[in-house]
């Protein structure tokens, strides 16, 4: 089974918390805060795997999570860090954000493993708090929150050519003529149900893999038929050999069906219209010679020589193949030799503990102010509010930072409630 398509569900592991203890030996009475810190949360990551071509493997198990960091212990001792989850996947796969659509990574020219998702740092234990007036810290901080994303994988393949073309023009022919591929053949649309990838092999050393795309009907960039399945496939392509049934042996219009797939390629993406392409004529050799020279003519009065190239072909017989074949070689030598890769446009990594630091003042109403921001969250997290010292280390972080005095400028009085976060608390000088 081809799959090209899966949507699954993506987790680093959570950072372990910090440990609160206090070393307790025989003749050490009051011994100092010992408490460790917790173990890293485990990373989220993609590697291509070469054995795989498909993403079946994710049809079935949707669900992908690190293992969480372990909390830390008594006498300095660091939790353990959680385990990595690695995620294999074939060399073209885009991983996209399932929201938005944005792509997160394009795995096409990747040979290293790509952390998509860090796990969450470890919480410091108690024996970072201790100072020279607070000897003996009861809290410790909580270990980073785990990152999770719905995300979309798409699998696009990785080819120099892409063969394009209306069902039944032959492309299929043509592939099993110029490559070592065994695609199925017959007379009926859609034939071809998968891309399927060969090897086109020249004398001395040249060559490019080409990929016959599944074929594509008017309508298909708007999800008419199976071709939209199937033009996400040819995104990676330099070249396009774009393939006409140009004897009309079906009793297709050669030339409106070049205007109506190149019109399906700008429906889809505007940027594939730039790419080079090669018109071959195929089913020639069923043409009578004067009525080549009259399609030739009419070919080249509605497309000018320079947007594309003709070849008159039989996929059939081997005619002007190899000619076709060769003017592509030398014309991908000419263009840059990585695949196609799309570029980053959402950025996982980015989030509230990655932002500046800020804290954030308003007055939600009459007699509410809201403090709130990533500074705040973190020293919420390590400071404990039941206790005198803590909730004293509480009050001095809220005036070195400013919030006392953004509260009195906003017209704060006594008695008014200031939430931070999910806690509330009265305003009084």
């Amino acid at each position: 089974m081809f799959a090209d398509r899966a949507r699954i569900f993506i987790r680093s592991g959570k950072g372990g918390d910090g440990h609160v203890s206090f070393r307790r030996e025989k003749y050490v009475p009051d011994g100092g805060p010992d408490g460790g810190d917790g173990g890293k949360g485990g990373d989220l990551i993609f590697v291509v795997d070469p054995g795989l071509n498909t993403l079946v493997d994710y049809r079935h198990k949707r669900k992908f999570k690190a293992g969480d960091g372990q909390e830390g212990g008594k006498r300095h001792c660091t939790g353990a860090n959680g385990e990595n989850m690695i995620i294999k996947v074939p060399a073209g796969t885009v991983i996209k954000d399932a929201d938005s659509g944005k792509v997160i990574l394009d795995m096409a020219n990747r040979t290293e493993p790509v952390v998509l998702l860090k796990g969450g740092r470890g919480g410091k234990g108690n024996q970072h708090y201790a100072t020279a007036t607070m000897q003996a810290p009861k809290y410790a901080q909580p270990g980073q929150d785990a990152r999770e994303l719905w995300v979309d994988l798409e699998l696009k393949v990785i080819a120099d050519v892409g063969l394009v073309g209306f069902p039944n023009v032959g492309k299929s022919t043509l592939l099993s003529r110029v490559t070592n591929a065994k695609p199925k053949i017959a007379n009926y649309h859609f034939t071809t149900l998968t891309p399927n990838l060969g090897v086109v092999d020249l004398a001395e050393g040249n060559g490019f893999v080409i990929a016959d795309i599944p074929g594509i009907i008017e309508g298909a960039s708007e999800g008419v038929g199976l071709g939209i399945q199937f033009l996400r496939h040819i995104e990676r392509t330099k070249v396009f050999i774009h393939l006409v049934d140009g004897a009309s042996v079906e009793g297709r219009d050669p030339i409106e069906d070049i205007k109506a797939i190149n019109k399906e390629l700008e429906s889809y993406n505007v940027d594939l219209t730039s790419r080079p392409q090669v018109i071959a004529l195929n089913k020639m050799d069923v043409m009578p010679e004067e009525d080549r020279e009259v399609l030739m003519e009419l070919i080249h009065e509605e497309f000018p020589e320079d947007n594309f190239k003709f070849f008159q072909i039989s996929a059939v017989s081997g005619e002007g193949v190899t000619e076709m074949l060769w003017y592509v070689n030398n014309l991908l030598k000419e263009l840059p030799s990585e695949p196609v890769e799309f570029e980053q446009e959402y950025f996982p990594e980015f989030s509230v503990d990655d932002a500046p630091e800020s804290v954030i003042v308003t007055m939600v109403e009459d007699g509410l102010f809201s403090v709130e921001g990533s500074r705040v969250e973190r020293m919420l997290g390590y400071t404990n509010l039941e206790s005198e010292k803590g909730f004293q280390f509480f009050q001095n972080f809220m005036k070195e930072n400013g919030v006392l005095e953004r509260l009195e400028e906003l017209g704060i009085e006594e008695g008014d409630t200031v939430r931070v976060f999910n806690l509330e608390f009265d305003y009084y000088k």
